[in-house]
């Protein structure tokens, strides 16, 4: 590679010269006279995918990150996931983005899963995954490499809110409140716990925290906030400062369950900039010369900084401080808000690995059993009717066929099967299937020649 060349290149991106940082770096991917070193072709890539994401071209990016996927000798398989992730999300493609986030976490050498993790939260969010996208921030805040995971129990609280669980979405909001953090966010913060206190009847505790929100009179609540702040006043005015017999929530279920949220029913307070183009760089650029974004903070080392006597005050919702430069506090902070997740937790993990019911074989048997009766009940909403019959036209009736293999996936799997003709021939295929709620529908089927892998 003409190494003269690329740094010209990485200086243009330094200096924010984007446009010129993209010709560099693709002048030195074209250069014939320097020929590229395994794993060059995948960080040109990289860096073309990085250029063209600061230029706002999207489209072009993931082309770009794809490409650097392709070169098996670049290894940065977590990052350049990550960063086709974010992209996927900024263009609203929620689904691939999440596919890009889980290669991300599962790639071992990722120092920064928390990010991916965060990603793939705000993306379940977006799809309505509340219970996946609590999971998700779950690991974005046990990640021992996060520096500060007040984002991610800010977001799991309204995980919380969104599954009607509202004492666990205290305990998160209180646990981030041990943070340091902008006034805006703060204000926010305040205002979704003060609904929170209303959803589990604690009316005195909703005053006070909507009042704190509001206190510097720059935040002004949300409509459904103010409707719970008024009945916390209400009540407490009454002589009520808890009550056992809580009302419905004012909002709608779209605006999970009252929280103070956008009307999309993302959280106001997610991660400002990370599906557009703002004030912060979301992307992760991996560089193989050495630099690496993103440092700690003091707020991520005064969460770690407790004693053991804060830590049992800590699952009351009340400050913790004092343990210098250790995670104890986190673990057991998370670990006492999370026990709840209990229950749903091992579903949301099998689902997660590609269980489902029915399973995809039971569905793949039930097209082969009858291709012609079930191209109307087994394939997904997406294949038309006339699309379903031409692909069972030429199936094998089977009874029982045999299951070859199956690769799960949380979103799509692919079953290997082979039916025997009448004449007692062999006949294999290879049938997709998409996620159908906890189920599974086919999406396409072929003939399959293993010979050809």
């Amino acid at each position: 590679m003409n190494n003269d060349l690329f740094q010209q290149a990485r200086a243009a991106y330094a200096a924010k010269d984007y446009a010129g940082a993209l010709q560099a770096f693709t002048q030195c991917l074209q250069d014939g006279s320097h020929p590229l070193a395994p794993g060059e072709m995948g960080l040109l890539y990289h860096q073309i995918g990085n250029c063209l994401v600061k230029l706002k071209d999207c489209n072009e990016a993931i082309h770009a990150y794809t490409q650097a996927t392709a070169d098996a000798a670049y290894d940065a398989c977590g990052p350049v996931n990550y960063n086709l992730g974010m992209a996927y999300a900024a263009l609203h493609d929620y689904e691939d983005a999440v596919k890009h986030f889980e290669i991300a976490v599962s790639d071992a050498k990722y120092d920064t899963p928390y990010k991916a993790y965060t990603g793939m939260g705000n993306a379940l969010l977006k799809l309505g995954k509340s219970a996946e996208a609590g999971v998700a921030f779950r690991e974005a805040a046990l990640d021992e490499g996060n520096p500060d995971p007040t984002k991610a129990l800010l977001n799991l609280g309204v995980c919380f809110m969104a599954l009607d669980r509202p004492a666990d979405a205290v305990a998160s909001y209180e646990s981030a409140l041990q943070f340091g953090m902008q006034p805006d966010t703060k204000n926010k913060l305040y205002a979704n716990l003060g609904q929170a206190y209303v959803a589990c009847g604690q009316m005195q505790k909703a005053v006070n925290a909507f009042e704190q929100s509001i206190a510097d009179k720059t935040y002004y609540l949300s409509d459904s906030a103010s409707v719970d702040y008024q009945r916390a006043i209400a009540a407490v005015a009454q002589g009520t400062s808890e009550i056992t017999q809580v009302m419905p929530a004012v909002a709608s279920a779209g605006d999970l369950s009252g929280l103070d949220v956008a009307a999309d029913g993302a959280p106001m307070y997610a991660d400002e900039g990370a599906y557009a183009y703002g004030q912060q760089d979301p992307y992760y650029y991996a560089d193989a010369y050495g630099e690496q974004a993103y440092s700690g903070t003091e707020a991520g080392d005064h969460f770690f900084n407790a004693s053991d006597e804060e830590l049992e005050k800590w699952s009351k919702g009340l400050a913790k401080q004092d343990r210098k430069r250790r995670n104890v506090g986190l673990k057991v902070l998370v670990a006492i808000v999370l026990l709840v997740v209990v229950a749903f937790g091992a579903a949301v993990f099998l689902y997660t690995q590609g269980w489902g019911y029915p399973t995809q074989e039971t569905v793949v048997k039930e097209l082969f059993a009858n291709p012609e009766a079930a191209s109307s009940t087994v394939f997904a909403k997406e294949v038309d009717a006339d699309k379903a019959k031409t692909m069972v036209e030429p199936l094998v009736a089977d009874a029982n066929p045999a299951i070859d293999g199956v690769d799960k996936s949380m979103s799509d799997s692919t079953v290997y099967v082979t039916a025997k003709t009448e004449q007692g021939g062999d006949v294999q295929y290879k049938v997709s299937l998409v996620r159908d709620m906890i189920g599974w529908k086919v999406s396409s089927v072929e003939l399959y020649f293993p010979s050809q892998n």
